[in-house]
């Protein structure tokens, strides 16, 4: 009942036919956060894209500067220096075949991971998993920086400092870009890389209106529309 009451009184400080600029976006979406917890905050785009079609997708993984606030949990898949490259960057789990054999003896939980990183060399091993790594969205991609072999960068930004945005059903977008406890100013921040990775992830085939919506919420909280104009500005 409690929850319901704040929803209510928050979503009655939220103008639903406005769109709002990003500076006073924030400044709400961090106002209605209240609950006991640091909520999330979520920014949600609507893209006019049609996901069914090859030349449609939309797949980035978008460095935001002022971090998730998530400490992520890595997997790294390297031999020779680069396994001690990675464990001294703070992969939490670093291998090569022997992860393979410790993911399917159940030794490590895949479910408790949240990247994983890999050296091209190390590829012909990955695809081993494919099957497991593939429908949890965690299999390395050269195009999202987690086939590299700049190890220590990819686990810094796998660490915190990264979200992979990926467009699904009816081209919607979402992803955390940070706290509530983050300062107006560093959410500001992350949003405006994220949009502006978003934009520059435009693909060929997209026609009409690219980005029809965007919505900033916070995981309890009401959504607030925000006004892509101000934020390309």
């Amino acid at each position: 009942m409690a929850q319901g009451k704040r929803m209510k009184t928050a979503s009655s400080a939220v103008d639903k036919d406005k769109a709002y600029k990003l500076a006073e976006a924030v400044a709400l979406v961090k106002s209605n956060a209240k609950a006991k917890f640091d909520e999330t905050i979520e920014i949600i785009m609507n893209l006019g894209i049609d996901v069914k079609q090859s030349d449609q997708q939309v797949r980035v993984m978008v460095s935001l500067p002022e971090g998730t606030g998530k400490t992520n949990t890595v997997l790294v898949f390297a031999k020779g220096p680069k396994l001690d490259e990675a464990k001294a960057a703070g992969a939490d789990f670093v291998g090569g075949d022997e992860i393979v054999d410790q993911i399917n003896g159940g030794q490590i939980d895949i479910n408790k991971i949240d990247r994983c990183v890999a050296t091209p060399d190390m590829m012909g091993v990955v695809g081993k998993l494919g099957k497991i790594l593939g429908p949890k969205g965690l299999m390395p991609n050269p195009k999202l920086g987690t086939v590299t072999m700049d190890v220590a960068k990819a686990i810094k930004d796998a660490k915190g400092g990264s979200v992979e945005a990926r467009a699904e059903k009816a081209g919607i977008v979402q992803a955390g870009v940070g706290k509530a406890s983050f300062t107006e100013a560093a959410l500001e921040k992350n949003v405006k890389a994220f949009v502006d990775a978003i934009m520059r992830a435009k693909p060929t085939g997209a026609k009409g209106n690219y980005v029809k919506k965007i919505t900033l919420t916070s995981t309890m909280g009401p959504g607030v529309k925000l006004d892509p104009a101000d934020i390309a500005a």
